[in-house]
């Protein structure tokens, strides 16, 4: 069964974005700048290994499979339905408006409690870099400097797609290449025995999951799903991409194979060197948690190499927030587009082929969220970046669900629906229900994190007071915006196709 002419989505020439104007590397390097490789190691292995100690190469193993699971889930969606709106689009379309709104809700709250810190860290790592360790714990100073890599990302952004893909190559292949030589150059060292007495030599029992409680497993899992997040900026330029019902999920899968496998050999290496003590480089050092990464650059290669990788995460994070401007600018436009956000987000700039309007507001979002924290309180800004995965466990799960509702009367029809667009999506989602869960009684603990709003931690208000900060916003909109939220078509170009309304494509292509 097919859908009606009219029912036809919007492509991106309709939504004013540019056809056509990246390939499958070009779309895979953005997806891949979201997720900030190399700050994402940096910041999250040292608490992996304090979790589970050598098991940390297990831990990034199983995080991959449920990541795998919703990319798959956003790949099927895709065939079917190319949209820049992704969560907000297809959420609508399978549950109708009420549900698709809050999943592209979720979409902006991550990348505003991402764009925040990933700018600080692009700052504080710059000037480390720089020999300005004083200055890079100066709030003003960099703060001020944050504020900077914002806006010029958010420029970039709004100049265009291609200019945007072109800093990304660039930032992509410094990453990786930096980050191979460390970990070569870690084994290298560990296998001729010069590594020092703190090292250890691999083993295949690292890959082992057994032997690790349940309660330790779920924290290390958790830690390690959440930096695979970001790559379904993939299929928020999936418009914008040739072949757009096949490129952006072929560049998603891409995306997250790559990490796994960036992710597991540099946790190998690094934990090789670096060791388990408790003191110095030890990864069980808690007081090094917070960045096992470039600390190993002096022991590893020098000065040299430590400037390298101190640049290495400043371009992580600040390739980070420039991808994370453009999907979420992108969700907008189409939220817009659909009529589920007011007109001027749905502009586009004539000459750029870029959401002008929303890309403007999301980096002025960003930019007032972290001022604001850095005033009240720097504790305060850690805890949004703990929050985080909160919001897109919500999100991604609603994709995983869609998925399987929308072709839901197909599944039957072949072992490879059955598997592809019901058993895998559905699990995916049944994942980032559990994670979701997890992350949020753990955080409501006042213990955890950095803030507490009397008997519950801070993170969890955050991370739950944003989310739920969606829903007045959702009933404001729903109070101007009646046609959406009806389920009702604006025009002929632009339909809802709400499930009482429409007839899918159930199968698609």
């Amino acid at each position: 069964m097919t859908a009606r002419p009219t029912r036809t989505p919007p492509d991106a020439a309709g939504k004013g974005l540019q056809q056509g104007a990246l390939g499958l590397w070009g779309n895979t390097v953005i997806g891949l700048g979201a997720t900030a490789p190399a700050y994402s190691l940096a910041a999250t292995l040292g608490y992996v290994v304090l979790a589970v100690h050598e098991k940390s190469p297990a831990m990034f193993l199983l995080a991959f499979v449920p990541m795998l699971f919703v990319a798959i889930a956003y790949r099927e969606l895709n065939r079917d339905l190319p949209d820049c709106g992704t969560t907000f689009t297809w959420g609508t379309k399978a549950f109708g408006p009420w549900v698709g709104w809050m999943g592209g809700w979720g979409v902006a709250v991550s990348a505003v409690l991402c764009l925040a810190n990933v700018a600080e860290i692009t700052a504080v790592y710059l000037l480390r870099a720089a020999g300005l360790d004083e200055l890079s714990e100066n709030p003003l100073v960099k703060t001020g400097l944050g504020l900077v890599v914002i806006i010029v990302t958010t420029w970039i952004s709004y100049r265009g797609i291609l200019l945007s893909q072109r800093l990304q190559n660039a930032l992509i292949v410094f990453q990786i290449v930096v980050l191979a030589v460390v970990s070569l150059a870690a084994l290298a060292l560990v296998y001729a025995g010069d590594a020092g007495p703190q090292a250890v030599t691999p083993s295949w029992s690292w890959f082992d999951p057994t032997g690790v409680s349940g309660s330790s497993m779920a924290e290390a899992v958790i830690l390690c799903m959440f930096i695979y997040w970001g790559w379904d900026a993939c299929l928020a330029v999936g418009e914008e991409t040739q072949d757009s019902d096949r490129t952006p999920g072929r560049a998603a899968l891409l995306a997250t194979v790559i990490l796994l496998g960036l992710y597991v050999v540099t946790a190998v290496s690094v934990q090789a060197y670096a060791g388990f003590g408790t003191t110095g480089i030890g990864l069980n050092n808690e007081a090094g948690s917070e960045d096992v990464l470039t600390v190993l650059g002096g022991p590893i290669g020098g000065p040299v190499l430590t400037v390298l990788l101190l640049l290495t995460v400043a371009g992580s994070a600040l390739s980070s927030t420039q991808t994370t401007i453009l999907p979420t600018a992108r969700g907008t436009l189409a939220m817009a587009v659909y009529g589920a956000l007011p007109k001027p987000f749905g502009r586009t700039h004539p000459r750029f082929a870029t959401p002008g309007f929303s890309t403007v507001v999301t980096g002025a979002s960003a930019g007032l969220f972290y001022v604001v924290l850095s005033i009240v309180s720097s504790n305060a800004l850690l805890d949004t970046v703990a929050s985080l995965g909160l919001a897109v466990a919500f999100y991604y799960g609603i994709t995983a669900f869609a998925c399987v509702w929308w072709f839901r009367r197909t599944l039957f029809r072949s072992v490879s629906n059955l598997l592809l667009r019901g058993l895998l999506p559905l699990l995916g989602g049944l994942v980032m229900i559990w994670a979701f869960v997890q992350s949020a009684s753990d955080m409501i603990d006042p213990s955890y994190g950095n803030t507490t709003f009397g008997p519950i931690g801070g993170v969890f208000v955050i991370g739950v007071g944003m989310i739920v900060l969606g829903v007045p916003l959702m009933l404001a909109c729903a109070v101007r915006l009646r046609a959406f939220f009806r389920g009702e078509s604006l025009n002929a170009a632009t339909p809802i196709l709400v499930p009482e309304t429409h007839e899918p494509p159930y199968g698609g292509s």
